[in-house]
């Protein structure tokens, strides 16, 4: 049954499609969640999906890694400058270079244009984080990578697919250069259905609503979107507001690197200007120019409008300056694979920068570190198993006016993401989980307001021939106190061998053997206000739940609890 198209462009009309944009993003999300073979997608959801419109501008995003944000946009219009004219109804690019608006080789992104007959409408894009793409070592991250050449297979905008036929000379390709071929192959073809049934479903808005109503829609969630963000800009007092931070070494080298923003409001714009950020690494701590944008706009957002559906209208009160070739704009061939760490340092620097401004909104500083863990086999142990497990770790965050910070929370650049169930873990690899619990011996910032608790994960190893790697930032530098109150703790990994114990924040290779027991250690949030103006009834609280001991409550606090 064909239904009547509705003519009228009314904001009623609008709206409802506005929500089927929304819904369309989010279907796509669980059908690629559902459909991926690798837990990391389906368990983690390390995944984002979402609408362009024809000229590449973000209409609509599902929930997922925050990441994102900002490269959808530069990665649809370069396929847009790439192909121009050759774009055809049925094609599917694939894409994974930090250089042409991506983050790192692991995040293999892939856009599909949407035509009305003849007529290009729009993009459905999707991106998720493959377990392997090849490279230096088992799950294509090496820690001390020293060009992007080690970290795997890079494609710069490929036709995948022509009237929905997928190129089998790209499939042989991936399939030749990774570890683990059928993970990826099965990603990929989640990857491919989640951006057909975008076209299936905006078929359906636009044969119901037809095209123009369509793009007037979509031009009118832009300019909605920029006049809301213009008013919030406005609204705050105009000035430069800086802030400066030291990134924990680069994963080769254990000397602090200096990082720092201004950021300028002026009526309605506000710029934020990185100049002065120390050069580029022979590491892969580096992020490019896109998760650069992506971590200011996941900032930006969370101040102007947290709970409203992303698109490029938000934004547009923004500029970014940053010169070509610093550890937050790099250019080939740096590595990038740890970006995230990267990225995660620029966020907690416009999040200090702004939490003055907007202290509703911005809490003392995080853990902030995804802290993300391998533990790997490439198959040179005695059983010759070839397996890759990547887990982001939870922390603690800072506390905020009127509340104590959140304890065993995702990291701020990580979005809609969870820890795997100890029951899929423990089922597809040969570790076992003795425990997770909240972080109380290193404890969190002392406040008004105390910073959150991080985590404490461990990983029995039940074989021999595994190795981890990770490269956890804020290892030395800890998340910063505000307003008076107490910095928080640092994040650490921890190898328990008998009664051997040794730690590590960025290593490239740690051999495990059959009984280890593999620690990641996150740390706590900084507090926020002075720590003697707590309330005593709620250092009571904490002593009752076994958060603090007696001895931190007389040292920070100044409190005696009555015997």
């Amino acid at each position: 049954m064909t239904l009547p198209q509705v003519p009228a462009q009314d904001n009623v009309t609008m709206l409802i499609i506005a929500g089927k944009l929304a819904a369309i993003a989010d279907e796509m999300g669980i059908v690629l969640a559902r459909t991926a073979m690798s837990p990391v997608i389906y368990e983690v959801l390390d995944f984002a999906c979402g609408l362009c419109d024809k000229d590449g501008r973000l209409i609509a995003q599902s929930n997922g890694i925050t990441l994102f944000t900002g490269t959808f946009g530069p990665q649809v219009r370069r396929i847009i400058e790439k192909f121009g004219s050759d774009l055809r109804s049925g094609d599917v690019y694939i894409m994974n270079d930090p250089y042409q608006g991506g983050t790192h080789t692991a995040d293999v992104t892939l856009i599909r244009p949407i035509f009305e007959h003849e007529r290009l409408i729009a993009f459905s894009i999707a991106v998720a984080h493959w377990t392997e793409i090849g490279g230096a070592v088992a799950g294509s991250l090496p820690p001390d990578a020293t060009e992007v050449f080690q970290e795997g297979l890079r494609m710069p905008g490929l036709r995948l697919c022509r009237d929905d036929v997928l190129s089998t000379a790209i499939t042989e390709i991936i399939e030749a250069n990774v570890r683990l071929p059928k993970n990826c192959l099965g990603d990929l073809n989640a990857e491919l259905a989640a951006v057909k049934i975008a076209d299936q479903r905006l078929a359906e808005v636009v044969q119901r609503y037809g095209v123009e109503t369509l793009e007037a829609t979509f031009a009118h969630l832009l300019d909605h979107a920029e006049k809301v963000s213009a008013e919030e800009v406005a609204a705050l007092p105009d000035g430069v507001y800086e802030a400066r931070d030291w990134v924990d070494g680069d994963g080769n080298s254990d000397e602090p690197i200096p990082v720092q923003v201004a950021v300028t409001i002026a009526g309605e714009r506000i710029c934020f200007d990185f100049t002065g950020c120390a050069a580029q690494r022979r590491a892969p701590i580096n992020c490019t120019r896109g998760a650069l944008v992506s971590a200011v706009k996941t900032v930006f957002k969370a101040m102007i409008a947290p709970e409203a559906v992303s698109n490029d209208g938000w934004f547009r009160p923004i500029d970014i300056v940053i010169p070509d070739g610093t550890v937050f704009s790099a250019v080939p061939p740096a590595p990038t694979g740890w970006y995230y760490e990267g990225s995660a340092q620029a966020s907690e620097l416009v999040w200090k920068a702004l939490a003055a401004l907007k202290p509703d909104r911005f809490s003392a500083g995080s853990y902030m570190s995804l802290c993300a863990t391998y533990i790997c086999a490439d198959g040179e142990g005695e059983d010759g198993d070839v397996f890759v497990h990547i887990e982001p770790q939870h922390g603690g965050w800072g506390g905020s006016p009127g509340e104590d910070g959140a304890s065993a929370l995702i990291a701020v650049t990580d979005g809609d993401t969870y820890n795997y169930s100890i029951e899929l873990l423990e089922a597809k690899l040969p570790v076992r989980l003795r425990s997770y619990a909240l972080n109380l011996d290193d404890g969190s910032g002392a406040g008004r307001y105390r910073g959150g608790f991080g985590c404490i994960r461990e990983y029995e190893i039940l074989t021999d021939g595994a190795f981890a790697y990770g490269s956890l930032g804020r290892s030395r530098e800890p998340p910063w106190g505000q307003d008076g109150g107490a910095p928080g703790s640092c994040n650490y990994l921890e190898l328990v061998r008998g009664e051997d114990r040794r730690r590590f924040s960025r290593i490239a290779r740690l051999p495990l053997r059959k009984g280890d027991l593999l620690r990641v250690v996150t740390g706590g949030g900084g507090g926020l206000g002075e720590a003697r103006e707590r309330p005593e009834e709620a250092i009571r609280q904490d002593l009752a739940d076994g958060y603090i001991t007696p001895e931190i409550a007389a040292r920070d606090y100044g409190f005696k609890a009555k015997v």
